[in-house]
């Protein structure tokens, strides 16, 4: 029996260490095997195809909780929202994706799209207009011009064209240029028209200067 007990000692030992091993391996296993943030967002964006819009919404929290900085979980996120009528929920996404990522050009057009939804008219335009100054986008400056224009504010909507212009020729754009051309050229007769020093009544040489000057623009 004395010779016997140490056997079953260093048995027991083996067993142990095997054990430990083992858990060490399944563990680590268990840490592989699990998703990254970019797969998340790719299940999320399946499910959305799927209409399992809960489950991906799920997958975009996930993917936030292991990434914080993933900018596509955030805006598939903020766009889901956005998509299922939950406007506010969809610009605290937004808002809330800037704080982390200043960067995230596309959440500040997001984000002015559920503000102008919201109403929020004057903060939509303002993240509208830093998009589109920080990306060029045409479209952006283009549905920026349709946003002053439904606000009655001519004078922006002109200058917003007027960049259009600038945009259209630098990328040699014929088609951008000349719609661009043919909306300042409109929008000037009506800003100059509501400008007494850009539509004088009379030929006083000062007016008519000044006429000019306005007519320039900036």
């Amino acid at each position: 029996m004395q010779s016997i007990a140490p056997r079953v000692r260093r048995g027991r030992k083996s067993t142990i260490l095997l054990a430990a091993t083992l858990a060490a391996w399944l563990a680590a296993g268990r840490s592989y095997a699990l998703p990254s943030a970019d797969e998340l967002v790719r299940q999320a964006h399946a499910h959305e195809e799927a209409h399992e819009e809960d489950v991906a919404a799920r997958r975009y929290t996930d993917a936030l909780m292991i990434e914080a900085t993933n900018g596509a979980a955030w805006i598939g996120l903020a766009r889901l929202r956005f998509r299922l009528g939950e406007l506010a929920e969809a610009e605290r996404v937004y808002a809330t994706a800037l704080q982390r990522l200043p960067t995230l050009y596309l959440a500040l057009e997001g984000r002015a799209r559920c503000l102008w939804a919201l109403g929020r008219r004057a903060d939509a335009e303002a993240n509208l207009q830093a998009y589109a100054d920080a990306v060029g986008d045409p479209m952006a400056f283009r549905a920026l011009a349709g946003w002053f224009g439904v606000d009655g504010r001519s004078p922006a909507q002109l200058a917003t064209w007027r960049r259009l212009l600038a945009i259209g020729s630098a990328r040699a754009d014929a088609a951008l240029s000349a719609e661009a051309r043919l909306m300042v050229r409109a929008l000037s007769l009506i800003v100059d028209g509501a400008d007494p020093a850009a539509s004088p009544a009379d030929i006083d040489p000062t007016r008519r200067q000044l006429a000019r000057i306005a007519r320039a623009g900036p």
